[in-house]
């Protein structure tokens, strides 16, 4: 099963919930690696202020040659999966990726090995889980 892991480049969980999921016999689209040697995309490629960045400037660097290529390189990995794990901590990016699945039909867990804040719509992915063990349970 190919799975894309929505998350966070803060998150501590993701390189150890990306080797378990492929340990357990997984493709796992990796977006912080996505090639030998390519590390993915940040916002700091374009600007290392961007945290100071107007909505102006926002905007307009989503035209920016490495963020299309970003979004390219992510999109694609959405495309390509079957399923989709949002794992918490995140943010609004992995919600939207979290979101796009949902809409797609294609199956979204969710995996919180931190305490979260319930949310309503939730109730639109294919379960909450708190382990590893659980979504590869689940993905079994």
């Amino acid at each position: 099963m190919k799975i894309y892991v929505a998350s966070g480049w803060r998150n501590q969980h993701y390189p150890s919930v990306v080797a378990a999921l492929r340990d357990a016999g997984h493709v796992v689209l990796d977006w912080r690696n996505p090639a030998p040697g390519n590390h993915g995309f940040a916002w700091s490629e374009i600007d290392p202020n961007w945290q100071k960045w107007t909505i102006r400037q926002f905007r307009e660097s989503l035209n920016h040659p490495l963020a299309v290529r970003g979004f390219h390189s992510d999109f694609s990995f959405m495309q390509e999966a079957d399923v989709c794990v949002l794992l918490h901590p995140c943010g609004h990016s992995a919600h939207l990726e979290a979101g796009w699945f949902c809409g797609q039909g294609k199956p979204c867990l969710f995996l919180a090995l931190e305490p979260i804040e319930p949310e309503l719509m939730y109730g639109l992915g294919a379960g909450i889980l708190d382990s590893v063990a659980d979504v590869v349970r689940v993905l079994s």
